[in-house]
């Protein structure tokens, strides 16, 4: 697959957009298991980073953006416009991530 630019920007500067595919996202659940939950509410008392969970918030990003760029590779785009991330919580032990934007197909200003 050619790379899929990503930009949170409406446009791209040097480019121009010629096709619009439309809405694309990369979604993903994930969930930490019992033990760490449990070393993460002793956290709460304590203060400080959780660094598990920044590690699996940070790795989940990047595979929303995997799965961004792979929908809009199979509708014929290349490059992500407008992207953004939207994330919230489902029932306290699991943590949705999901990337989004509008596939384009763009060309280098001449």
């Amino acid at each position: 697959m050619d790379e899929v630019i990503l930009a949170t920007t409406n446009d791209l500067p040097g480019y121009e957009v010629v096709e619009v595919y439309g809405e694309v996202f990369g979604l993903i659940v994930r969930s930490r298991n019992m033990f760490s939950n449990f070393g993460a509410s002793l956290r709460t008392i304590f203060g400080g980073e959780v660094g598990g969970y920044t590690k699996l918030l940070s790795d989940t990003r990047e595979q929303a953006l995997e799965r961004l760029r792979s929908e809009a590779a199979e509708k014929g785009a290349n490059a992500v416009l407008a992207m953004r991330f939207d994330s919230s919580d489902i029932g306290g032990i699991m943590n949705e991530v999901a990337a989004y934007g509008t596939a384009v197909r763009v060309k280098k200003k001449s």
